[in-house]
């Protein structure tokens, strides 16, 4: 029996028991996916043998790669303490005033569990403090899959949303409106026509759910002001940016405060760990402070939130990081474009700090629209070729690549060579 069948045959007695054989959509590609065994610093590896240098670094989350020591060894003292209290501990407040620390628009912060969860809880505490109901979002910006947000522009106008999944009613979808990304005019029109019922303004500061995308340079402080002028609150879901463009995420790195940030991913360095936060006069609405009730058995893990405070500390100290990755992705995105300008493909290749995209499309992508032009199939072609090349990216478009401090400069070589065979 092959040992390429492992997987297969892990992937066919998944989908027996699990829908689709893979707990979140992401995971999936054809024919089926690898089975993971383990991971260790810049590698993962499969149950079938092979090993990857892996550039999808759970979505973000591992800014360090898999299995930092540093967070082992503090998670080993903390796993004998207790798992699981339902009773605050120290740590909690240590978490909260560091993160206080790093980012000066969050006054007060809640923890939460994921993504998720802290971007519903703001979206519901932005509608509580303000008393409106609409919210509007920007086409193809991700921020958890609840049914305020899991919601796609309609034909003709963008501000007209239906929902994106079945499940989520018409009437709630109705409250969610949508813009351009990077488009100040479409988006200062919605803000004036719905400025009365305008609850919040979310957004990805830097684009991530739709490959990769910058803001524009003036995009950000206009959605400030235009917050400003509708009295809407300003949410910036720094989930993914959190941590990865600096220590104070996209807020520091663009100079742009927001009224509610949500945090997640680096946060908890690999475990599952979130936290929202904001402005103290629309904090202190939660309950039991206020009548905004937001709550989580997990909120607060004793063991998320030991790693956290390491992954914060480290964070600190450590902002050299920052460089080194940065001077890794350039290397590496550079090279990609002169091999694609070598075998003459038309890409375009989107990168900033740790992150970057390549797309199968010629010309500046800056929207959903210009992503929506890429040549899927050619991708989806490309994902293969890099992963029999020992590269695994991930299997979308839509997606963005992750590097760590793990990856080492002899990872970006081979790496390099690995997009020279695959184009």
């Amino acid at each position: 029996m092959s040992k390429r069948l492992d997987s297969f045959m892990l992937y066919e007695r998944a989908k027996k028991v699990i829908p689709g054989g893979v707990n979140s959509p992401v995971r999936a590609f054809d024919p089926y996916p690898f089975f993971v065994k383990r991971g260790e610093g810049s590698r993962i590896f499969d149950v079938d043998g092979r090993n990857y240098i892996d550039y999808v670094m759970g979505y973000g989350a591992l800014l360090f790669g898999h299995v930092p020591k540093f967070i082992v060894e503090r998670l080993k003292r903390a796993v004998e303490d207790g798992f699981l209290y339902g009773a605050p501990t120290e740590e909690e407040v240590l978490l909260a005033e560091k993160i206080r620390e790093l980012y000066p628009s969050i006054e007060m912060v809640r923890l939460a569990n994921s993504g998720l969860e802290a971007t519903m809880h703001a979206i519901r505490l932005a509608r509580g403090y303000t008393g409106r109901r609409k919210i509007l979002k920007f086409e193809g910006c991700f921020h958890g899959s609840h049914d305020s947000l899991l919601v796609k522009a309609g034909s003709g106008a963008l501000t007209f949303s239906i929902p994106s999944s079945l499940g989520v009613l018409e009437d709630l979808a109705k409250y969610t409106l949508i813009s351009r990304f990077n488009d100040i005019e479409l988006t200062e029109q919605i803000v004036k026509e719905n400025r009365d019922d305008l609850a919040a303004i979310i957004v990805e500061p830097v684009a991530v759910n739709m490959g990769l995308i910058k803001p524009r340079i003036d995009f950000l402080k206009a959605l400030r002001e235009l917050a400003d002028y509708s009295g809407a609150v300003l949410i910036f879901d720094e989930v993914v940016t959190g941590l990865r463009l600096s220590p104070g995420g996209a807020q520091q790195y663009y100079g742009v405060k927001a009224d509610l940030t949500t945090l997640g991913k680096a946060l908890g360095g690999g475990l599952p760990i979130s936290a929202f936060g904001g402005r103290e006069d629309i904090m202190k609405n939660l309950a039991p402070a206020g009548k905004i009730y937001a709550s989580g058995t997990y909120s607060g893990n004793p063991l998320s939130t030991k790693a956290a405070l390491t992954v914060l500390d480290y964070v600190r100290e450590n902002q050299n990081i920052y460089l080194e990755m940065r001077s890794k992705v350039e290397k590496l995105c550079k090279a990609i474009q002169d091999i694609a300008i070598d075998k003459n493909l038309k890409i375009t290749v989107n990168y900033v700090e740790s992150m970057f995209q390549v797309f199968f499309t010629d010309g500046e992508v800056l929207s959903y629209d210009d992503v929506k032009k890429s040549d899927i199939e050619l991708f989806k072609r490309y994902f293969h070729k890099l992963l029999e090349n020992g590269v695994f990216i991930p299997p979308s478009q839509f997606e963005t690549c992750f590097i760590s401090t793990a990856h080492t400069h002899q990872d970006i070589e081979l790496t390099i060579n690995a997009f020279q065979n695959s184009f």
